[in-house]
């Protein structure tokens, strides 16, 4: 299962994933982050409580990377355990998405780039 938070917090959105993101939830993620698609746009992805991430979860990811770019979105994901985060350092999407192990780190990313 799946809970997926979003809030607004001082120029940027947080957006939480609890749970598991896998081929049968994968399009609630979709839907998440194509809602908060705009120009400039900063986005945290809290991933502390997220404790399995399937293939389709990271196609999701993948599948916006243009579109970030495209749109000057700064988009950085924090807090995922070892498990999650090796699944994606093996795809090598620890190299085209910015990972930080806090919020801290988030911002100072999101704000000093």
């Amino acid at each position: 299962m799946l809970q997926i938070d979003i809030r607004e917090e001082n120029g940027h959105v947080i957006l939480v994933l609890t749970g598991e993101v896998d081929a049968s939830n994968s399009v609630d993620l979709d839907n998440a982050i194509q809602g908060l698609i705009q120009p400039k746009k900063k986005i945290i992805m809290d991933g502390s409580a997220l404790e399995y991430i399937s293939s389709a979860g990271l196609g999701v990811f993948m599948s916006y990377l243009e579109e970030f770019e495209t749109n000057e979105i700064q988009f950085v994901i924090i807090g995922l355990n070892s498990k999650v985060f090796n699944v994606f350092h093996i795809l090598g999407l620890d190299q085209l998405i910015t990972i930080k192990t806090n919020k801290e780190e988030a911002l100072q990313e999101l704000y000093e780039a």
